[in-house]
């Protein structure tokens, strides 16, 4: 596979971002990877080339460069989770959606990449950002998967169970049994809307895992038949929606 570290330029700056694709047999279905609230590491690089491998062209970015280029939790100590909830709340949806503007202008330039196939994944805090990149650009997103995502159900204008209308693509939630990010009431909510609305779904539940169940290193929370399962989905929903 073919790897490289490079910076897309936003509205807002340069973006650090990690692409790995395929280097035979492209241009490749995109693929772009919302990183969760720890930060851009190899944990998540590693998850990105398990993708490539099947196919796709993945851009996994640093969505906390406006604050840090290198930020990630490191330690689960008091004051580094203080300081990744600084980042994951200055953070916002509006800035997210200018982020996949220029990720989207990036493939559209980049000869390896299908842009006219596109899906994308957002896992914790950025179950929120894919349903706004798939509500704001309806007709670039082919599918879009939410694993485990955060604050689905909001008091803000920008709440991602206010979206389904604008969302045109297949959508996936994989919800954890136990969640106080995502409590099963909120996403009652997020269902309700997405059924008044039409928009093409599945929420499914993963019975015994926790917030945060499909990452390796995640000691005590990774679950490792939820986290296999997660990946037979992302791969049927890519493999329906973007082949």
């Amino acid at each position: 596979m073919i790897e490289k570290h490079l910076d897309i330029h936003t509205a807002d700056g340069a973006m650090n971002t990690f692409i790995v694709y395929p280097d035979e047999n492209g241009p490749h279905p995109v693929v772009l990877f919302y990183m969760d609230a720890p930060g851009k590491r190899e944990e998540l690089h590693d998850m990105a080339r398990r993708l490539a491998s099947v196919g796709y062209y993945v851009v996994l970015p640093n969505l906390y460069y406006r604050r840090s280029r290198d930020f990630w939790l490191t330690e689960r100590t008091e004051a580094k989770m203080a300081v990744m909830f600084e980042h994951m709340h200055a953070t916002t949806i509006d800035m997210v959606v200018r982020d996949t503007e220029a990720m989207l202008n990036f493939v559209d330039a980049h000869p390896d990449a299908d842009a006219h196939r596109i899906g994308a994944i957002g896992y914790c805090m950025s179950g929120p950002f894919v349903m706004a990149a798939a509500a704001n650009f309806p007709h670039r997103f082919r599918s879009i998967a939410s694993i485990h995502g955060a604050n689905m159900v909001t008091d803000r204008p920008d709440s991602p169970h206010l979206m389904p209308p604008r969302i045109r693509c297949e959508c996936y939630f994989a919800c954890a049994e136990t969640d106080k990010w995502a409590p099963p009431a909120d996403i009652a909510i997020l269902q309700a809307a997405l059924e008044a609305a039409g928009t093409p779904h599945r929420i499914e539940w993963y019975p015994g895992a926790e917030h945060g169940f499909v990452f390796p290193l995640r000691a005590g929370i990774y679950h490792k038949p939820s986290a296999e399962r997660h990946w037979e989905r992302l791969f049927d929903l890519f493999g329906r929606a973007l082949r």
